[in-house]
């Protein structure tokens, strides 16, 4: 941790159903010190679930009109887990969540996607939905992976691989990781750049579009302006609508019935 006033902050991302509390609870009572504080931030729209009882300190969060994250940073606590809706848009989430931390006296640690195999396998569209969850995270956590192939397995993660995506995987047994505190470990390995200190600036020429750095004719000039690198996930086209679109979960998954465990 930077400072000892600032709390560590986790996201966990993941589709609704895919184990996250019980994976969360076993990051807590093995990853951390005893004299850790952790709290839970979990999204108001996630239903309630007995597994609730046994973790630290949880308090909601939730959206304003405006469409930002109304959330209170939990005081005392010196490691802080944000579980996001597991049925809305991991990308509108990230950056939301972006926007809210840069406001707190928090420090971001890691982004955690528990993916839940067997629906992934089932729905082939959802390797896209789950690119980009992998793209914000520094450790995807492979989960419910009773009954699936072990060639489905080999060729997702292949799929990651070739793209040389620095993330960390790892498996789930039994609601359990290998080494939580690995995992906890609050070093980057994201695609993303986004909680980066320093961004990435680009030139733009004045149609928009980046500076190839080509040679003016005599006695021609070139307005530019220097703009911060966009997040491909965040860039819009002229129409207002995501450049990078991805499915929405929740038609992938059941509707809500009661308590569940996400």
């Amino acid at each position: 941790m930077k400072s000892a006033e600032k709390p560590l902050v986790y996201v966990i991302l993941g589709a609704a159903g895919s184990g996250r509390r019980e994976v969360l609870l076993d990051l807590i009572e093995g990853g951390l010190a005893p004299e850790a504080k952790a709290a839970v931030l979990m999204a108001a729209a996630e239903p309630g679930a007995d597994i609730d009882a046994r973790l630290p300190a949880v308090t909601r969060w939730g959206w304003t009109q405006a469409g930002t994250i109304e959330a209170e940073l939990p005081a005392g606590a010196t490691h802080v887990f944000f579980v996001t809706d597991g049925r809305r848009s991991p990308v509108d989430q990230m950056e939301a969540f972006k926007a809210w931390i840069e406001l707190q006296p928090a420090e971001m640690a890691r982004v955690f996607t528990v993916i839940n195999c067997q629906l992934a396998e089932k729905n082939p569209p959802l390797r896209a939905w789950y690119e980009a969850c992998v793209h914000f995270s520094d450790v995807a956590l492979l989960n419910r992976r009773e009954g699936v192939g072990n060639k489905w397995l080999s060729d997702f993660r292949a799929f990651f691989d070739d793209q040389y995506v620095p993330c960390l995987f790892e498996f789930v047994k039994a609601g359990r990781v290998k080494n939580p505190p690995m995992i906890l470990e609050p070093q980057a390995r994201r695609m993303t750049h986004i909680f980066d200190d320093e961004l990435e600036w680009i030139v733009l020429d004045e149609e928009g579009s980046e500076d190839d750095g080509g040679k003016l004719k005599d006695g021609e000039e070139e307005e530019v302006e220097v703009a911060r690198e966009e997040d491909p996930y965040f860039a819009r086209d002229a129409a207002g609508r995501r450049a990078k679109r991805i499915v929405e979960i929740a038609e992938f998954l059941p509707k809500p019935a009661g308590a569940e465990s996400g």
